[in-house]
């Protein structure tokens, strides 16, 4: 698997992640994150909400730089083409029997005077 592919799936992940994040948080206190203000819960509503926010926060700047990083593994048309015409020098030229030969000069017809 290409090095893009594995940036492609990252992006993917972050993406998804920091959606269910903002989804998850209210700016006004209520939300799914106002479900954990229970007394028997370890982590307060305040404690909550300030992960979910360096959540947030962490999220947004992997997108970013993984966005960034990308672009340096994104495969390039030249590298390609080069790759393939190293190729071809390197292969021997095969001729095959019964296969016509063309001459790679063409040549005037020489005309004859009258």
């Amino acid at each position: 698997m290409g090095t893009y592919v594995v940036f492609s799936i990252f992006i993917l992940l972050a993406s998804f992640f920091l959606i269910l994040v903002v989804l998850v948080q209210n700016s006004k206190g209520g939300g799914l994150a106002s479900n954990f203000s229970s007394s028997n819960q370890i982590m307060g509503v305040r404690k909550t909400t300030d992960l979910l926010e360096k959540a947030t926060w962490g999220f947004a700047i992997a997108l970013l730089a993984l966005s960034l990083f990308s672009i340096f593994a994104i495969p390039r048309a030249g590298q390609k083409n080069k790759e393939i015409l190293d190729v071809q020098k390197k292969a021997p030229v095969q001729k095959q029997p019964g296969a016509q030969q063309f001459p790679t000069q063409q040549t005037q017809p020489t005309t004859q005077p009258k």
